[in-house]
């Protein structure tokens, strides 16, 4: 069964006030684990009002006991490091910024795509399409599907010439 929790006034208000202002359904169940505990329930009657395990709420129980309040909170768990290396991430900022022609590039705009394969080509780092999406997202950069269009690829002259002409077709039918 397992013994409950005794709260003062002031820590059932703390409880109160973090479970209402909680940005998370994790937290406000966290919150109300405890305050629940201190009414006397039993670990298994908490588990089956809340949809939870027993564990989940004997852990609860031990953290709360531990750190109060503020370990009610979840840490999130640091997870992977990024593969995005200051380095890499500079080369995508001077890649971002210039026109990939001057690059050597036989195209005007970048892609998530083609800048992906730049940069692994200069840095060796490879990231998905997504994953440099994100990036460019979580450093100001916008990033939207480019049009793709033969301008820039045509003779300009014979382009004119050929629009004359075809006006002058037009007009002698």
């Amino acid at each position: 069964m397992g013994y409950g929790i005794s709260l003062s006034d002031d820590q059932w208000d703390e409880l109160d006030r973090i479970r209402f202002s909680a940005g998370s359904a994790e937290v406000f169940r966290n919150c109300l684990i405890i305050l629940m505990s201190h009414s006397s329930d039993t670990i298994e009657s908490i588990a089956g009002r809340l949809g939870c395990c027993t564990d989940t709420v004997k852990r609860v129980r031990r953290l709360y006991r531990q750190g109060g309040a503020t370990a009610l909170r979840p840490i999130k768990p640091p997870g992977r490091p990024g593969r995005a290396t200051p380095e890499y991430l500079a080369q995508m900022r001077l890649a971002v910024q210039a026109n990939p022609m001057n690059l050597g590039y036989g195209f005007s705009v970048w892609s998530a795509k083609r800048l992906a394969e730049h940069l692994a080509k200069i840095t060796r780092i490879r990231l998905s399409d997504d994953q440099l999406r994100k990036l460019l997202h979580q450093h100001g950069y916008s990033v939207q599907r480019p049009k793709h269009t033969l301008k820039g690829k045509r003779d300009e002259i014979e382009y004119n010439k050929s629009k004359k002409k075809l006006a002058r077709l037009k007009k002698t039918r």
